[in-house]
């Protein structure tokens, strides 16, 4: 996953978050898609996310992790 760094992370439209609102869980690519859905989960069982915002980081994700085609070139490492 590339790094986000905070220059990047605050040029980002309020849409390529999975909490808009708050600006949380930042999803510029499929690699920060998924590791926001992996996050929030850790997140929920640790008391510290509702399910319904889980829900929603989700819902966008999958959104995400569905477009596009992948490039298993760059999957593999090749």
């Amino acid at each position: 996953m590339p790094i986000l760094k905070a220059a990047k992370r605050n040029a980002l439209p309020s849409t390529k978050f999975g909490l808009p609102g708050s600006r949380k869980y930042p999803m510029p690519d499929k690699s920060h898609a998924a590791n926001a859905k992996a996050r929030a989960s850790q997140m929920v069982k640790a008391g510290k996310l509702s399910s319904s915002s889980k829900a929603q980081i989700d819902a966008k994700a999958s959104r995400i992790l569905r477009s596009g085609k992948v490039n298993l070139n760059k999957l593999s490492g090749m």
